[in-house]
């Protein structure tokens, strides 16, 4: 199973458990902050996707796998659950409600829609396999020979957030091979039906790209009952780069009561 944190209510109120997905070279690491303040009111979990974090290898990146292997950790929970994803973590969160909706209360999309891009991103593997590991063992360190072939200094420190230093020598703790050879899956869309009835924000960042107005129809093909929402200032990183604004919007929606 998936490698899991859990972040228990603080305040008990009875709302179903949130579960938290990451998007393409994160952990679940990443969302610790926004997982305990969401957590003051209900149990929240985060996990790391195979081949990230510690979670297992597989030899797969295929979003049905992605949606099975949540299906996993949702049955270990009082189901069913708010859940909520973020890029690819979105792409799995949403065929996992497409595919098992009974598993799902209301899901949050995070600047991602249901749809294959154009973009790549091999060459983000590139840059990782090719830092140079020799002696490393401060990130201040790495973030220096990666800036080399990487100038957005932003990028690197999420980057490098997966670079275990601990390890002797230090190791990515990605599966860079399978998720370069899986790529064209993570940046498509499986061909999939079903349709999802439950309440469902898609929630983007008003500086992003990645949900236009033309995904709208094929979004509300899929998820009637969507509702669409933006961050300003915010681009396709809006959970890092407005991370209150981003907590606030989620809650609201969660709790918002049941729309007849």
């Amino acid at each position: 199973m998936l490698s899991l944190s859990r972040f228990p209510a603080a305040r008990p109120s009875g709302q179903p458990p949130l579960l938290i997905v990451h998007g393409l070279f994160g952990s679940g690491r990443n969302w610790g902050v926004i997982a305990r303040n969401l957590a003051d009111i209900r149990d929240t979990v985060t996990v790391d996707l195979r081949n990230h974090g510690s979670s297992p290898r597989g030899a797969t990146q295929s979003y049905p796998d992605m949606a099975g292997d949540l299906a996993e950790v949702i049955a270990t929970l009082p189901g069913p659950v708010d859940l909520l994803g973020h890029s690819m973590g979105g792409k799995a969160a949403m065929v996992l409600a497409l595919t098992h909706p009974d598993l799902i209360r209301r899901l949050v999309v995070a600047d991602i829609a249901p749809v294959a891009y154009t973009h790549d991103q091999t060459r983000n593997i590139d840059a990782m396999r090719g830092l140079d590991l020799t002696g490393l063992s401060a990130r201040s360190e790495a973030d220096a020979r990666l800036a080399a072939v990487l100038p957005d200094a932003a990028l690197r420190a999420f980057f490098l957030q997966s670079l275990d230093l601990k390890a002797d020598p230090p190791v990515w703790r990605l599966n860079l091979d399978v998720l370069e050879a899986e790529m064209p899956k993570i940046v498509g869309w499986p061909a999939i039906a079903g349709q999802f009835g439950g309440a469902a924000l898609f929630l983007s960042g008003a500086d992003s790209s990645y949900v236009k107005p033309e995904h709208r129809a094929q979004i509300r093909a899929l998820f009637p009952k969507s509702r669409f929402a933006k961050l300003p200032g915010a681009g396709h990183w809006l959970h890092a780069e407005k991370p209150r604004e981003f907590e606030e919007t989620v809650r609201v929606f969660l709790t918002a009561p049941d729309s007849p």
